[in-house]
C-alpha cells in the first residue's frame, strides 16, 4: 500500500532504504499470533533491520550528514531512565522498537532518530550493512565472556547462531560445535567454519566431545534457538564453571536441573538486542579485520517479490533473506 514520506523531526534522519533483512520478529508479526496482536498496534509500517542512504537531517543533526550509508539500531530508548543515565542503554525499560512500535523499513523511506544512525565509514555491501541488527546480537552473545582457547556450544544454527560460531572462531575459541534440526542449516554452518556441526535428530553432543577429544565439557555455551530441550541438555554438556548466553527466547515457560547449576557453578546470562553502542563498534571492528559474514546470506529477493522472500525465511531452511528496495 501507499503510504505518506515519513516527516522529519528535529534529531531525525530520514533514510532512503536500500536493503532490508527479514528477522524472525517479522515472521511473528506476518503470522499474527498472540504476541504480535498484543503488541502491535496498526496501521503500522514493520521492518527493523535495514541500511540506506541518509537524504534528510532534521534540525540539530551534525554527526549524520546527507549522503551516509547508515545502518539503523532498532531500539529506541528514553534517555531518562536509570540505566540511561547511567550509559546502559541497551538495559533501558522504556526500550521501543523501530517497525514494531513506530513505523520501520519496510518501505522506501524510513524516518527515526539521528542517534540511532550507524555511518558505513568504509565500503560495505549494503545487504551486509543492513543486518547489523543480528549481526549485533550474535557480537553481543558470543562476546559475553571470554572466548580465548575456549569449546564453545552453540545450539541453534540460525542465521544468528551461525553467526555468533563465526565470531567465536574469530575470538579464539579451540572449538565451536553447532547443533540443528536442519541440515540446510548444518551445511551452512560447517562451509562457514565450525568445527562440528551436529544435527540432533541422529546425533548426540557427547559424541562429537568425544570426537573432538574434550574430557570435560564445554567452557562456553551460547543458547539461541529458544528450545527448551537444546538448554537442557547444553546444561549437561558444560564443563564446571561454564558459563552460558542466552539469547533464544522459548515460546513457553521451561524447566531445568537447577542442582546442576548450583553443583557445577554454572554462569547463565540473558541477552537482550546490543550494547549500544559498543556492541556497534566491536562489528565495524570486526567487519574490518577481515571478519566475513557475507555467507551467512543465502537468498536475496526485490521488495516487490516479498511473498517468496518471507516464505524462504519461513522455512527454516536456509540463512539470512534480504529484500532490496533499490531499482
Amino acid at each position: 500500500m501507499d503510504v505518506p514520506v515519513p516527516a522529519v523531526e528535529p534529531g531525525d534522519v530520514l533514510v532512503r532504504v536500500k536493503a532490508t533483512g527479514i528477522c524472525g520478529t517479522d515472521l511473528h508479526i506476518e503470522s499474527g499470533d498472540e504476541w504480535a496482536r498484543k503488541t502491535l498496534q496498526p496501521p503500522i509500517t514493520v521492518g527493523h533491520e535495514f541500511c540506506g542512504e541518509v537524504v534528510e537531517i532534521g534540525s540539530g543533526v551534525s554527526d549524520v550528514a546527507v549522503g551516509d550509508l547508515v545502518s539503523g539500531e532498532g531500539h529506541l530508548v528514553c534517555g531518562r531512565c536509570r540505566n540511561c543515565r547511567a550509559g546502559r542503554r541497551h538495559l533501558c525499560i522504556h526500550t521501543r522498537g523501530i517497525g514494531v512500535h513506530r513505523d520501520g523499513a519496510f518501505a522506501e523511506y524510513v524516518a527515526f532518530p539521528a542517534a540511532n544512525a550507524w555511518v558505513q565509514r568504509d565500503p560495505i555491501d549494503p545487504a551486509v550493512a543492513a543486518i547489523f541488527d543480528p549481526f549485533g546480537n550474535a557480537v553481543h552473545t558470543a562476546l559475553a565472556f571470554p572466548m580465548l582457547g575456549e569449546d564453545v556450544l552453540v545450539t541453534g544454527a540460525g542465521p544468528i547462531g551461525i553467526m555468533a560460531a563465526m565470531v567465536s572462531r574469530y575470538a579464539g575459541a579451540r572449538h565451536v560445535v553447532i547443533t540443528d534440526h536442519s541440515d540446510e542449516r548444518l551445511a551452512l554452518a560447517r562451509e562457514l567454519g565450525v568445527t562440528r556441526a551436529v544435527n540432533i535428530d541422529r546425533s548426540d553432543v557427547a559424541d562429537a566431545q568425544h570426537e573432538l577429544g574434550m574430557r570435560e565439557g564445554f567452557d562456553v555455551g551460547l543458547e539461541m534457538s529458544g528450545s527448551s530441550a537444546a538448554l537442557r541438555d547444553m546444561i549437561t554438556q558444560m564443563t564446571h564453571g561454564g558459563r552460558i548466553a542466552v539469547l533464544g527466547i522459548p515460546s513457553s515457560e521451561i524447566s531445568v536441573d537447577v542442582a546442576a547449576i548450583v553443583l557445577k557453578m554454572l554462569t547463565i546470562k540473558g541477552i537482550y538486542g546490543r550494547e549500544m553502542f559498543e556492541t556497534w563498534y566491536e562489528m565495524s571492528v570486526l567487519l574490518e579485520s577481515g571478519l566475513d559474514i557475507s555467507g551467512v546470506i543465502t537468498d536475496r529477493f526485490h521488495y516487490t517479490d516479498y511473498e517468496k522472500a518471507f516464505a524462504a525465511a519461513r522455512s527454516g531452511q536456509g540463512g539470512k533473506v534480504i529484500m532490496s528496495w533499490e531499482g
